[in-house]
């Protein structure tokens, strides 16, 4: 199947999704999760605002995925996924503020890639993992780094509101195993890697995770993030790059 991106939009006032084909946007009806096979496709649309892509019941996050992120931070290896969850009242959309809490000290980007999932999984073998992938995203695990170090656990440092962007788009029919993903912070590159370094690869987190809770369609899981994380404050523009999905981009407010 060739790759195809599905934009979430605001169209006459309601969200609706739209596929985009031969540089248009096309509404379409159906049950996105089904699959292009269910969609029927549409006429072209001028798109209005662009929406968060889905907005999950859940992200399960993994921390020190990629091996340079975990030396940057002073991490040993882990053995197995170490996962922890962000709150879907952290999801925005791309255009929409990062807004810095008070009080909150050091504040950081995290570029990742987001894996998107299609059906109700559970306890899903490796070697089927990818049965239950819809696609992919762009992820800004946003980090109030100063909090992460204070607390014995990150639910706080990741969990404030906006600190979950998510998009611009789900790209369909990507090989997810060799994407290059990047960070940027106004016209500065910080990030840089591919998802070829990724310490457990999406098939495997996916077996990992669905052992341990169940995951819904549209649930993201967001898979790390590589070397070059820093800080943001007001006044910024943050972007999550990555091949073939995308631009995920952001101001970061007070």
């Amino acid at each position: 199947m060739s790759a195809q991106r599905i934009f979430r939009i605001e169209h006459e006032g309601a969200a609706r999704y739209a596929v985009e084909q031969d540089g248009a946007l096309r509404l379409f009806e159906g049950d996105l999760f089904e699959g292009p096979g269910a969609w029927r496709i549409g006429a072209a649309v001028a798109p209005g605002r662009i929406l968060a892509p889905v907005l999950p019941s859940k992200i399960v996050a993994v921390g020190l995925n990629y091996r340079d992120h975990a030396a940057e931070v002073k991490k040993p290896l882990p053995v197995e996924p170490l996962i922890f969850l962000k709150p879907s009242t952290a999801v925005v959309g791309p255009g929409d503020a990062i807004r810095i809490p008070p009080g909150a000290g050091r504040v950081d980007h995290e570029a990742e890639l987001g894996v998107v999932i299609r059906r109700r999984a559970y306890r899903v073998p490796r070697e089927r993992a990818r049965d239950v992938v819809f696609g992919v995203t762009c992820v800004n695990d946003v980090t109030a780094r100063d909090l992460q170090a204070r607390d014995a656990q990150w639910t706080r440092a990741k969990g404030f509101d906006t600190f979950a962007p998510i998009g611009p788009c789900i790209a369909v029919g990507l090989d997810a195993g060799s994407l290059d993903v990047e960070g940027w912070v106004n016209d500065e590159r910080r990030q840089a890697s591919n998802t070829r370094e990724l310490i457990f690869p999406v098939d495997e987190l996916v077996a990992y995770i669905s052992s341990v809770m169940t995951l819904l369609p549209g649930d993201v899981i967001a898979t790390g993030t590589p070397a070059g994380i820093g800080p943001i404050k007001a006044g910024d523009r943050v972007r999550v790059s990555i091949s073939r999905v995308g631009d995920l981009v952001n101001p970061v407010t007070d």
